[in-house]
């Protein structure tokens, strides 16, 4: 029997995903900073299957949020979430100055989640959350 309930798991991210947009709306990026900064680890071991089913979860449940779900938005949810079961995630974004551009990703142990390693290779980053 897997560790967790697919259920209880689309909620979370619903949640987060709801309060990400809270967050920005009445306080600011900062709040949404704060929020990230904050998560303590429980006492979980690493698991890379867990990894895989809260990644998809995320992009599932951003499929049916009622306005799009931009890369800070679905990168801080998924860090949000993978903390909450245990996995270490952080929050990168990244920056090319000319021409400007930007992008957010998730990275485990150095290593890019739920998304392209791409972004890591041509982007400089800014900050780790």
């Amino acid at each position: 029997m897997p560790p967790y309930n697919r259920t209880l798991l689309a909620a979370r991210v619903m949640w987060r995903l709801l309060l990400f947009d809270a967050l920005l709306a009445l306080r600011g990026f900062r709040s949404v900073y704060r929020d990230l900064s904050r998560h303590n680890l429980p006492a979980k071991f690493r698991q890379m299957e867990m990894e895989t089913v809260i990644c998809r979860a995320v992009t599932q449940v951003s499929s049916f949020y009622w306005k799009p779900v931009r890369c800070l938005q679905r990168s801080a949810v998924m860090a949000s979430v993978l903390r909450i079961y245990g996995i270490d995630a952080s929050v990168v974004i990244g920056y090319r100055p000319a021409p400007l551009f930007s992008h957010a990703w998730v990275e485990i142990e150095g290593r890019v989640v739920g998304g392209s390693p791409a972004y890591q290779r041509k982007l400089c980053p800014l900050t780790r959350i």
